[in-house]
């Protein structure tokens, strides 16, 4: 399919002007000249451009027109199917697997920990395993994210979702922000990293910067949210990552999406993975009361 990132055409609406991304109205126009002035102040961090073949799986978009016609239970092709709260128990590992295994997901996604656990119980299977690192604050030395990724990695990730260190990316720390994120994608040694922006806490500005630092760090995807943090995604920052990613990279909608027509907005705003809990309900309509 050929898909145009970084041309956009901006549409009067009312009052006020929208975005078209993949030729469908998805959110409010795009502020090109803040994202030259972040890019300024970065220029000396960011790395040449990286080829649009780079990560061809994970920046593949979908067309809204194929997503507004998508029977819902294809949904789940889109979505690592979720569970991170701190008093998970192996049995609720087993059932997310089991589901994860019966609807078809991009994967399973749990915390590092449990990623040994998920891989005995998905032996023979080629359903991909996310582990979360330095999960939910991102306040971790990237010493110890690096070695959390590794273990990860030894134990059978075979994708990592990363937080970003929000308090350094305020102070505007470019370089340690940059570094963290590389020593997580250096550690991972090739799979896929996405990066969590944690998005709630963050001004348009920095959400720019962190969407810049990432690509230059080498990561796969950018992220909007743990779940845990303050708001979740929105179309507005779907659609503003999406811009920034371009066809370089991944764009991973997470926290508060809990029905299907959520998750088909997402898509359409240029989202290519869903991160959520809520699978069961979204493609049977059937919510799990121990899944958050």
């Amino acid at each position: 399919m050929n898909i145009q990132y970084n041309t956009i055409t901006t549409v009067p609406e009312e009052n006020h002007a929208t975005t078209k991304i993949l030729g469908r109205t998805v959110g409010p126009e795009i502020d090109e000249q803040t994202i030259e002035q972040v890019r300024g102040k970065l220029s000396s961090l960011l790395n040449p451009p990286v080829s649009a073949n780079a990560y061809p799986r994970w920046s593949q978009l979908i067309p809204p027109e194929e997503v507004a016609a998508m029977h819902t239970a294809r949904l789940a092709e889109f979505i690592d199917h979720t569970l991170l709260k701190p008093d998970t128990t192996a049995e609720q590992v087993k059932t997310l697997c089991r589901e994860a295994q019966q609807f078809k997901c991009a994967s399973v996604c749990v915390n590092s920990s449990q990623i040994k656990l998920c891989t005995q119980l998905l032996k023979g299977s080629e359903l991909p395993i996310c582990s979360t690192i330095g999960f939910p604050f991102g306040t971790a030395a990237s010493r110890a994210k690096a070695t959390e990724t590794t273990e990860a990695i030894e134990a059978g990730a075979s994708e990592i979702d990363m937080v970003i260190n929000v308090g350094r990316l305020k102070d505007r720390e470019w370089s340690y922000v940059r570094d963290d994120i590389s020593a997580v994608v250096e550690a991972a040694t090739g799979h896929p990293v996405k990066v969590i922006l944690e998005t709630g806490h963050l001004t348009k500005e920095e959400k720019i910067a962190a969407c810049l630092l990432s690509t230059s760090a080498g990561a796969a995807f950018v992220k909007t949210s743990t779940g845990f943090g303050r708001g979740g995604a929105t179309i507005e920052d779907i659609t503003l990552m999406r811009f920034l990613a371009g066809p370089y990279m991944g764009v991973k909608a997470s926290g508060h999406i809990r029905d299907a027509k959520t998750v088909r907005s997402m898509l359409a705003a240029g989202a290519n993975r869903i991160g959520t809990s809520s699978t069961t309900a979204i493609v049977a309509g059937k919510p799990r009361s121990f899944i958050r």
